[in-house]
């Protein structure tokens, strides 16, 4: 068992080396809020708005209306859940494929790799850009 333990903790080193690429940010400068809030603006503003609360110019066309990204935490029990909006938002666990919804965002997966831990105590792998929406996310939560 301790074998195992051993070879786990070893690939999780080997993974988490594996996150710097030539020329990327430094792993200890994790990505910032204000990082985040601009991929949101360009990604997420046209629907959700540009203060998180649904209004966006797109969603008065939609079918299904934009979410309040401002009470995720309110809507979890005070917890703001980094793993499910990280699945959210990355489009992993969608179980909605065929119907209208959320639209997947590639380029939120794409360039450097960032340990992250969104809340199992495991920091993992996770492309930059998303772990950066998440982190502005996560700032603009209303208590309720």
């Amino acid at each position: 068992m301790r074998a195992i333990r051993s070879g786990l903790a070893a690939l999780g080193l080997i993974a988490l080396a594996g996150c710097e690429e030539a020329g990327s940010p430094d792993l200890a400068a994790m990505p910032a809020a204000a990082e985040g809030e601009a991929l949101f603006m360009e990604y997420c503003a046209a629907c959700h708005g540009a203060d998180a609360t649904g209004g966006g110019p797109l969603a008065r066309s939609m079918s299904l209306a934009a979410a309040d990204l401002t009470g995720i935490s309110a809507r979890s029990g005070g917890v703001f859940p980094r793993a499910r909006v990280l699945s959210k938002v990355d489009g992993y666990a969608r179980s909605d494929r065929g119907a209208p919804g959320m639209p997947e965002f590639g380029a939120l997966l794409s360039g450097d790799l960032v340990p992250y831990d969104s809340g199992d105590g495991t920091a993992t792998p996770t492309p930059r850009k998303l772990v950066a929406l998440v982190e502005y996310l996560e700032t603009v939560q209303k208590t309720r």
